[in-house]
């Protein structure tokens, strides 16, 4: 918990809080502005256009931001001396910056989540069911997880621009495999496309019972939970667990790397 609260204190005059606070508001603010310029707007409509521009586009260039922010700063402080002679364990350390870009990413979600929320059930006729909007903030999170350790492990070792890059790429993946029919069979293996999968997951709940096909987009639904978390929970076991022992034998980057 100290650590934490020290790295989250590194941040207080950087764009980092900025970002955070900011990006949620300017979205979510945005997207009640047209809902409310845009008559017949129903809720799954505002949903799944929301989290599809939220989880396949802003998570992942948001995760490469962010982590690469993160460990700019530490670059910036002395080229890491510091950062690398603290008085605490390596993996003490990784886990801090770990921790604050997770906790980060949630805040940031759930704050969109709930603007746009209160945001609709003010002033759109169709309002909005809150509880769908957080456990879809929720659940894109989740999704991000591993994405913010693999970003910060590529900030360390090869810079910010490596890993604002790497996140546009993620963009790509995200939106050509994440939401269309090409990635119907490769998704499972692609992290940027575990966002999008899990966060779209409460749209569930607009499927109308009279639907031929209810049962099966129910089953199906199920079936990509399933595989999105369990996908998660592996590719969050081995990237921490392999960042942590590379952390802990890292000297810093050589200047020009």
């Amino acid at each position: 918990m100290r650590v934490l609260l020290s790295e989250w204190l590194r941040t207080k005059r950087t764009a980092i809080r900025w970002f955070i606070f900011g990006l949620p508001v300017f979205l979510a603010g945005c997207t009640v502005v047209y809902l409310t310029l845009s008559p017949g707007s129903t809720q799954d409509f505002a949903f799944e256009g929301f989290f599809t521009i939220w989880s396949g586009i802003m998570i992942p260039v948001s995760v490469g931001i962010l982590g690469g922010a993160v460990i700019r700063e530490e670059e910036l402080a002395g080229n890491f001396n510091g950062f690398l002679s603290f008085g605490v364990s390596r993996a003490k350390i990784f886990l801090g910056k770990f921790m604050l870009v997770v906790i980060c990413t949630f805040v940031c979600t759930l704050l969109a989540a709930l603007i746009l929320g209160c945001g609709m059930n003010l002033f759109v006729p169709c309002g909005a069911d809150m509880k769908v909007f957080l456990l879809a903030a929720v659940f894109t999170s989740i999704g991000a997880v591993p994405l913010l350790v693999l970003h910060l492990w590529i900030s360390l070792a090869w810079g910010w621009g490596a890993s604002i890059g790497l996140s546009f790429g993620g963009l790509l993946m995200a939106v050509i495999f994440g939401t269309t029919s090409l990635g119907a069979s490769v998704w499972k293996f692609i992290p940027w496309t575990w966002p999008v999968k899990l966060g779209l997951l409460p749209g569930t709940v607009y499927i109308q019972p009279a639907d031929g096909n209810f049962r099966t987009l129910v089953n199906q639904a199920a079936e990509t939970g399933i595989t999105a978390l369990s996908a998660v929970f592996i590719a969050l076991v081995l990237l921490l667990s392999t960042g942590i022992l590379w952390f802990a034998k890292w000297e810093g980057r050589r200047p020009g790397e």
